[in-house]
């Protein structure tokens, strides 16, 4: 393989004076790597696709807007919002599906430095209040389903002003309609590099999400790695094959969003590329692979990334074989690792597509690592080398760096690390050392500078890209009267990677169905939180010396089919 040519590829791109040069700067008392030409600002990114025109932006079922009319609407939005009161450092919820108006709503923030806040479109009710509560916005903009959470309970608004998007305004709430209605100017300001760029909302080991802030350095530094990882693996190929590639013969790109926005694969990786390529963005009402081969194939789409089981589904879809997908250039994902086989699978079965994956978390602004193409399909079991405005390192218990290739936490540091979590100074302190965001995730390094990713620190099961964190789900359980004792983990599920499992004991003379259970969850956490698999145990739950369960000995000896 091309490892000597990826290393001499890497070299060149990121020397002095190239492209992607990296420098050492003091960001928040600490040296991070940064990318020397990059712009200062997310503002600055938008207001540079002003020039595609009348180029397609966003294709949602029949809606159509190309980049003239997409500026046209942000405009008058980030207008609006100062004619609100809403000032650089505040914030604005996005309550809402994958509608074309949650991208211009987020560019209108974030080209103003107003920081978007993404709400999980999953969430209940309590779990909604709790966010608005935490991030105090300014501004609430909420489609039909968010605004029926907010209108049951209206005081979790916290006095925001609230408007309506694609359905009716009740009275009180401001139809989005007016909010466009007076056209307007983007607002002269100068937007600070370190300034929150978006608040995205994580589960907590405790049980109560963290809002992570990005910043507009770190987002713009995630957006400059993904644009490196495919050039320095391009020059790779080329230098060892010496067939250079023709950019003039490449297509504008097409993405096809598959994932929330209120995520970073969807909103940091997949919009921001996209964007900032003068490509089209084609979103989705819900994931489903029939709608994506049909969009595919009308739309052209050169890229389609989600998690892992999206493009298993689409490759296994009855009308693949009979579906024009020749546009398709990559395919791949992000939000868990994709297994080995699925990889050889998309290199082999799409013609003209080459697999592709990155590594990364929301508190990284999106990709930690990226491999794509050949590099992937000779290491199938890797996420990739670390991009450059990253040092990583792993370490043991003590902290202390491991020999290379041996085994222990991940640690980052560099540009697109967060800020650390709105109103929770404890846990930035517990997750970020000097600069050092601990991952939670065990890993190794091999010679080429390829990170494996072996095992998992957090409490926490990784279900089709989100992630569920024990602590949250058992809080939950517990609330219910009859439960003595319970533990939830990580279940094997073929589709999804992993389920929700949760073993569970109950008071003496108490009685509970796995139903009735669920039905007391439903009211307390998202869909996607409560546990598939529930094992009701007559004998206490297996402890170790200090007293916590022993998980894994739980996850080796319940078998699904004996859950209820």
């Amino acid at each position: 393989m091309h490892y000597r040519e990826l290393k001499e590829a890497w070299s060149e791109l990121t020397a002095p004076g190239a492209p992607f040069e990296v420098v050492e700067i003091p960001v928040r008392g600490n040296m991070i790597r940064m990318f020397k030409n990059a712009p200062p600002s997310v503002r600055e990114l938008w207001l540079s696709t002003a020039a595609y025109g009348d180029r397609d932006y966003l294709v949602y079922d029949q809606d159509r807007l190309t980049y003239a009319q997409a500026h046209a609407q942000v405009n008058a939005i980030a207008a609006w919002l100062f004619e609100q009161g809403v000032k650089p450092g505040d914030r604005v919820a996005i309550a809402m599906r994958n509608y074309p108006e949650w991208l211009l709503i987020y560019w209108a923030c974030v080209s103003t430095g107003v920081a978007a806040v993404g709400m999980n479109a999953w969430w209940v009710t309590d779990e909604m209040e709790y966010a608005l509560q935490d991030s105090a916005p300014k501004v609430i903009f909420a489609d039909a389903e968010r605004l029926a959470r907010i209108l049951e309970r209206p005081s979790m608004t916290g006095g925001a002003k609230v408007v309506a998007v694609r359905t009716e305004a009740p009275t009180g709430v401001i139809p989005y309609a007016e909010v466009i209605a007076g056209g307007g100017a983007m607002p002269e300001v100068s937007v600070d590099p370190d300034a929150d760029a978006c608040i995205f909302y994580t589960s907590g080991t405790t049980g109560v999400p963290k809002g992570a802030q990005l910043t507009h350095r770190g987002c713009i530094a995630n957006l400059l790695n993904m644009g490196f990882s495919a050039q320095v693996q391009g020059l790779a190929v080329a230098k060892a094959t010496g067939v250079a590639p023709n950019p003039a013969a490449a297509p504008i790109p097409a993405g096809l969003l598959t994932t929330p926005l209120f995520h970073v694969t969807a909103n940091n990786c997949g919009a921001y590329a996209t964007t900032a390529a003068g490509g089209k963005l084609v979103l989705m009402y819900r994931w489903d692979a029939g709608e994506a081969l049909r969009l595919i194939k009308r739309e052209k789409i050169t890229a389609m990334s989600g998690v892992p089981t999206m493009a298993r589904e689409l490759i296994n879809h009855p009308d693949f074989e009979t579906t024009d997908t020749s546009s398709l250039m990559t395919l791949g994902g992000g939000g868990a690792q994709l297994p080995p086989d699925l990889v050889g699978k998309i290199d082999g079965q799409v013609k003209t597509a080459r697999p592709n994956t990155g590594y990364g978390m929301t508190e990284t602004s999106g990709i930690i690592t990226a491999v794509s193409a050949d590099f992937f399909v000779d290491k199938p079991e890797s996420c990739g080398p670390a991009m450059p405005s990253f040092e990583v390192k792993c370490v043991d218990d003590d902290g202390e760096t491991v020999p290379p290739g041996q085994v222990g936490e991940l640690w980052v540091k560099g540009a697109p690390v967060i800020k650390g979590y709105i109103n929770r100074p404890e846990a930035t302190a517990e997750s970020i050392t000097d600069g050092w965001l601990h991952t939670g995730d065990v890993a190794r390094i091999d010679e080429d500078g390829f990170i494996f990713i072996v095992d998992r620190k957090k409490d926490m099961v990784l279900r089709g890209g989100e992630n569920v964190y024990c602590a949250e789900v058992e809080a939950a359980i517990f609330r219910h009267p009859s439960v003595a004792e319970a533990t939830v983990f990580g279940a094997p599920d073929e589709r999804l990677g992993e389920e929700v499992g949760a073993a569970v004991v109950l008071r003496p003379g108490m009685e509970l169905t796995a139903d009735e259970l669920r039905d007391h969850l439903g009211g307390l956490l998202a869909r996607h939180k409560i546990p598939r698999y529930i094992w009701f145990l007559n004998d206490p739950l297996p402890r170790n010396a200090s007293g916590k369960f022993l998980k894994r000995q739980l996850r080796e000896t319940l078998k699904p089919e004996a859950a209820a």
